[in-house]
């Protein structure tokens, strides 16, 4: 095609009128448009980051360049005689690792296809890596499916590598100078892609693992052992601390995994691991799936015992053990939490009004490196009072974001070159709404929220967490007398309420009833009732989440529906619930 049938396609997909190309081809082309401002006629050459850069993207992207090493070695030598080129980037796009014919190389690093080579969307128009990095999904851009006419004799098929927290972690990409016309030449490059992607997700999995139960699946039998197809990893109550990207399509329903018991959707508990392990047969290894479907299992005992979570929030950051108490899924929150306080990676911290994104965020920057904690309202910040604030800054310091979503349009156009000219800025961003849906449908900007959320940590609402009465007993200690306590029915109440406000709401609830009260005993009475009382009707909460919350106490769980304990067992009956054993 030529360069200006080539322009002339672009615009007519911009029209909305169909042009036989791919859906992701075309969805990539109106963002290089409308998001990032390009020029179809463009004949930009590559972009290839500085040494400096390099060494720091290199740096960080470490611990994958190592997990995927051996597999991009064997990937390397099988498509070697075809003159293809493998590339590793980071999840900004910086190629991290490259394996191709030295004897091209002067060819390869003027076309991008080398160490350093920047590919991400926003600069390099439609690429492989840029629109895998933003779709989440493998994808081929071959030849003129690239926006940009310098990179349209180049064939690019490009898959995602997520971590065991299952975010997009790394792009592995394997291209061609000069390829066959027919896209579909390339089906055997995305076979290949995609299956060393998830053969790297599960190195990783693994190799992060050691201490805990794994879980491999797989389809047949006679791969289970040596190439599964998912995998997951368990703590000692069978819920879910880790998974590759496959294993996520086991829960079907788009929500989180981690923090969520196995026994969900496969017909096992984590006492019947022991009969998935590599003494008996694999053919006799089978594993019931809820939905009347069965794979075959292969379990690996944890080598050495783990070192419990909360001890490990605890000794390794006071600031985030202070947030929760014995809840399963704050304790791999937290312990999440930790890990990732002590790097620069650019968090999103998702959940309701008034859970507490704010204090996780400000327990992050204490237990992390930086010296300043500065807090920015998103709503009405605009970029004058914005800039003034970050001219402020100096020294590393944490950026908190609140209610990112507000923050208006004219300041969402400065915000990503602000932060990749003050590298000592740390983000950390705050949202009760999916940013990510927004962001897909055009709500909120696709490569501003790829760039803030780095790692995403999600709150649980007050009514889902098991360590309620802890956080009741805490904060009224913060605030009641020496000889302040609550009286058995006042603090089954608390117990018993749903709190659409949370934390905040139950902090006020608390002062409340302090203010009201005559002695040191805070009684029924004394407790403002509950502030959404005769509203309009909220959402009716999951049952098994209420269940999970209060032990599966019938009465607790009554208390907090509102309901009586008939109806519970009810609707428990009709669910097919039944309690753990």
């Amino acid at each position: 095609m030529t360069e200006r049938g080539h322009v002339e396609e672009i615009e007519r997909v911009l029209e909305g009128r169909a042009t036989g190309r791919d859906s992701q081809v075309s969805a990539s082309w109106r963002r290089c448009v409308e998001l990032y401002g390009m020029d179809p006629m463009r004949n930009e050459p590559a972009h290839i980051v500085t040494d400096a850069e390099l060494r720091e993207h290199r740096k960080q992207a470490e611990w994958m360049i190592s997990a995927a090493r051996s597999g991009l070695q064997n990937l390397f030598r099988q498509v070697a005689g075809q003159n293809y080129v493998l590339l590793l980037a980071d999840a900004k796009g910086i190629c991290v690792d490259f394996f191709g014919d030295p004897r091209f190389e002067d060819e390869l690093r003027q076309s991008g296809l080398y160490l350093g080579s920047d590919w991400s969307e926003s600069l390099a128009g439609t690429c492989g890596v840029g629109s895998c990095i933003v779709t989440g999904e493998p994808v081929t851009i071959h030849q003129d499916d690239h926006f940009g006419n310098a990179h349209t004799a180049l064939s690019c098929t490009s898959a995602p590598i997520y971590d065991s927290l299952g975010k997009l972690a790394a792009v592995l990409d394997i291209s061609l100078l000069r390829s066959p016309s027919p896209k579909s030449s390339q089906s055997l490059a995305m076979s290949l892609v995609t299956a060393s992607a998830r053969r790297v997700e599960m190195a990783n999995l693994m190799a992060e693992s050691r201490r805990d139960w794994v879980l491999r699946l797989s389809s047949s039998p006679e791969f289970l052992d040596v190439d599964p197809e998912a995998a997951v990893t368990l703590d000692g109550s069978g819920r879910v601390i880790g998974f590759t990207r496959a294993a996520q399509r086991l829960f079907g329903d788009g929500g989180p995994v981690l923090g969520r018991r196995i026994d969900e959707v496969l017909d096992l508990t984590v006492d019947d691991l022991t009969c998935l392990m590599r003494d008996r047969p694999t053919e006799d290894r089978v594993v019931q799936m809820r939905d009347g479907g069965a794979l075959f299992g292969h379990a690996i005992a944890p080598q050495t015992p783990r070192v419990s979570a909360p001890m490990i929030a605890r000794s390794k950051g006071g600031a985030l053990a202070g947030l929760a108490g014995p809840d399963p899924a704050m304790t791999v929150l937290l312990a999440q939490a930790e890990k990732l306080s002590r790097t620069t990676i650019p968090l999103l911290i998702t959940g309701e009004t008034g859970s507490g994104k704010t204090r996780l965020a400000r327990a992050i920057h204490t237990t992390g490196k930086a010296e300043r904690f500065v807090s920015l309202d998103c709503a009405g910040l605009m970029p004058e009072p914005f800039l003034r604030r970050i001219s402020e800054t100096q020294q590393c310091t944490t950026l908190l974001l609140r209610r990112i979503e507000e923050l208006p349009t004219e300041t969402r156009r400065i915000l990503a070159s602000v932060l990749d000219q003050n590298a000592h800025l740390r983000p950390i961003v705050t949202s009760c709404a999916d940013l990510g849906a927004l962001s897909r449908k055009g709500d909120f900007p696709s490569p501003l929220f790829h760039r803030l959320a780095g790692a995403t940590l999600a709150m649980p609402p007050l009514r889902q967490r098991q360590d309620l009465a802890w956080l009741i007993e805490r904060l009224f200690r913060r605030r009641a007398p020496d000889d302040g306590r609550l009286s058995p029915s006042a603090r089954a109440e608390l117990v018993g309420r749903s709190w659409p406000g949370n934390l905040r709401e139950l902090e006020q609830v608390l002062d409340v009833a302090l203010a009201l009260s005559d002695g040191p005993v805070i009684d029924l009475p004394d407790l403002p009732p509950p502030a959404d009382a005769g509203t309009e009707a909220r959402p009716e909460p999951n049952l098994e989440e209420v269940l999970d919350a209060c032990g599966w106490n019938m009465a607790q769980t009554a208390r907090r529906l509102g309901v009586n304990r008939s109806t519970v067992l009810r609707r428990m009956r009709k669910a097919g619930l039944r309690p753990p054993s």
